[in-house]
């Protein structure tokens, strides 16, 4: 039924209510979760049931209701009688109750979306995200809601943060909407690790064949824990639980008493790769304090079927995400050497996106919405990641404070002061309270900062904050590179797709698109893992000949190569010269260690 009805408040019943969730999966090969909502002591004419269209944490609009199927209502005692609902809009189901307090509803959702933000069941394991697997009650959000998992088969476990419900078999109890949307589910065979940190316990739960060492993994993680910690004054759960999910894709989602961790099942041996998954974890880990409880004041309370707006992603992820690189350092797990390196790598990837020259830092958090997690073949000329920018501005002032005090204030003491006055009490800060409050802790005016590096385009000064530190960004040396076309392509399906063609490139200018199918440089074929080696043939100035099938029509044009952009890479270097004492002071003060022992 599809007929929109207009929604009529509900009086608030004499008697409290009881929601009651239930979640089978008779038959996991087909992908269904197989959901019955039971609703008792309702005293209205009409039950209103909205699915959420988001996920606090992955800020686009996913219409979770498309995976909805077989949506049905009764009576709770009895099963052959119908209720009569209608669709009042994409997320919304409205049922008829007049007369009638138990009202039982079943539905079943597609579920085959291996993601961090998703679901996914099949004859492994079920997992499952709450904003994409239950309705809310329109005005009884705060409301209590249980929870019953029926798994698959006998041997599936079931591993959630939410508490169980004593006397119930695999009952759980939320209390309210935000907390079951914020305690995702993973029922299933998953080796299931419980250990200790900072005096509180802890389980890992991993699905999934990979190389991993879990005994390495749990020592590191606990370190990462131990460190942030101390840096915010001690753990604020009683239990907290890692989902880690081991196949293809990378993701991590974070929960305010758990997390979700998706990485490659082979990614935990190479240093660098199992590196890059200890920072992950150190992200996620980060969030429970920065963004699920100390949040900006626009994601204070969800709406969960519309947009939540701020400008300030670049402190909640941004932060997180130096914090991610640096984490992981200060608790051994790589060293110092390796830290400047993944600092060098960023700022190297930053430099690298034209789109940092169009997009200021606070416009892209706003348009989370409709650009970050919606990339297209323009993306990276028109837009700049506020995860990436907002660690690049995070170190600048991280730096900026340090150098004005001697190491004595960091970056640290503006989480811990944002953490006791609006952390603790989950309280939502506005942009100018984040600013004053950073402000605050470095001793001096920053507007004129925030305004040229959150709200304009103008270049980070790398140098001017790394030199007190004896540091500087170093250009590579561009000589060996080959000239500059300003095109990326893949091999797709057997073709040479181009994906990417950089605005005002000599391909652009050429007239190749995004899409163009290449096939040849000046007459031989040409695969787009052997461009740049091709291009090593040529020098700046020359011109090439380019046939590709555009839009099906073969097509040849000429390109003018330009010479290689500079910077490719950027690490952060020691400049010739030895620095000057102070600065090797600073460097030591920052980092542990003297320039000498890197």
């Amino acid at each position: 039924m599809t007929e929109a009805t207009q929604i009529r408040p509900a009086a608030r019943p004499r008697t409290d209510i009881q929601i009651h969730y239930q979640v089978a999966m008779p038959q996991p090969e087909t992908h269904l979760f197989e959901v019955t909502l039971t609703v008792t002591g309702w005293q209205s004419d009409r039950l209103n049931l909205k699915m959420p269209v988001w996920t606090p944490g992955s800020y686009l609009v996913r219409e979770y209701a498309r995976h909805l199927q077989d949506f049905a209502a009764h009576l709770a005692t009895r099963s052959d009688q119908s209720l009569v609902w209608h669709k009042g809009s994409k997320n919304h189901w409205q049922i008829e109750t007049e007369g009638v307090s138990d009202i039982t509803v079943r539905y079943r959702i597609f579920a085959n979306e291996l993601t961090v933000r998703t679901n996914h069941l099949d004859a492994t394991h079920g997992f499952f995200n709450g904003a994409a697997l239950f309705f809310f009650l329109p005005g009884w959000e705060q409301h209590p809601i249980q929870v019953t998992i029926v798994p698959a088969r006998p041997d599936w476990r079931i591993t959630t943060a939410l508490p169980s419900l004593p006397g119930q078999a695999n009952t759980f109890t939320a209390q309210d909407f935000d907390t079951l949307v914020d305690s995702p589910f993973e029922i299933g065979t998953h080796q299931l690790d419980e250990f200790e940190a900072v005096g509180k316990p802890h389980q890992l739960a991993i699905w999934g064949r990979n190389n991993l060492d879990r005994d390495r993994l749990i020592a590191d993680t606990q370190k990462i824990i131990q460190v942030e910690a101390e840096l915010f004054g001690g753990l604020p759960y009683d239990r907290y639980v890692f989902l880690l999910h081991t196949a293809q894709g990378y993701g991590g989602l974070e929960h305010k008493n758990s997390c979700t961790l998706l990485y490659p099942r082979s990614g935990f041996r190479a240093a660098d790769r199992y590196n890059r998954f200890m920072q992950l974890v150190a992200h996620e880990f980060f969030h429970l304090w920065n963004i699920k409880r100390l949040r900006p004041q626009g994601l204070e309370s969800f709406d969960y079927e519309a947009e939540n707006y701020t400008p300030s992603l670049w402190f909640s992820e941004g932060t997180t995400s130096y914090y991610d690189v640096t984490i992981p350092f200060r608790a051994g797990i790589y060293d110092a050497k390796t830290f400047l390196k993944l600092l060098g790598k960023e700022i190297s990837q930053f430099l690298m996106i034209p789109g940092r020259r169009v997009q200021p830092l606070s416009e892209s958090s706003f348009d989370a919405w409709i650009k970050l997690y919606r990339r297209d073949a323009n993306s990276n000329n028109s837009q700049i990641s506020y995860y990436l920018k907002g660690e690049m501005v995070s170190l600048l002032l991280d730096l900026l404070i340090r150098a004005r005090h001697g190491n004595g204030r960091s970056l640290d003491d503006v989480l811990r002061s944002l953490w006791q006055r609006f952390g603790q009490p989950e309280v939502g800060f506005t942009p100018a309270e984040l600013e004053q409050t950073i402000a605050a802790v470095a001793g001096v005016d920053l507007s004129d900062f925030f305004r040229r590096y959150l709200d304009t385009t103008e270049e980070l000064p790398f140098d001017q904050y790394l030199e007190p530190f004896g540091l500087e960004v170093q250009p590579e040396n561009t000589e060996h590179l080959p000239p500059y076309l300003g095109l990326m392509a893949k091999s797709e399906h057997g073709k040479e797709v181009v994906k990417f063609v950089e605005m005002g490139s000599p391909a652009q200018q050429a007239g190749i698109d995004p899409e163009d199918e290449l096939l040849a440089i000046d007459g031989f074929r040409v695969t787009a893992e052997q461009i740049s080696d091709r291009l090593k043939d040529y020098c700046p100035g020359e011109v090439i000949t380019m046939t590709l099938f555009h839009q099906d029509e073969l097509r040849t044009c000429s390109a003018t190569l330009g010479p290689p952009p500079a910077p490719t890479a950027s690490p952060i270097d020691y400049p010739p010269q030895i620095p000057p004492p102070a600065q090797q002071q600073n460097f030591q003060n920052w980092l542990g260690v003297t320039m000498a022992e890197i």
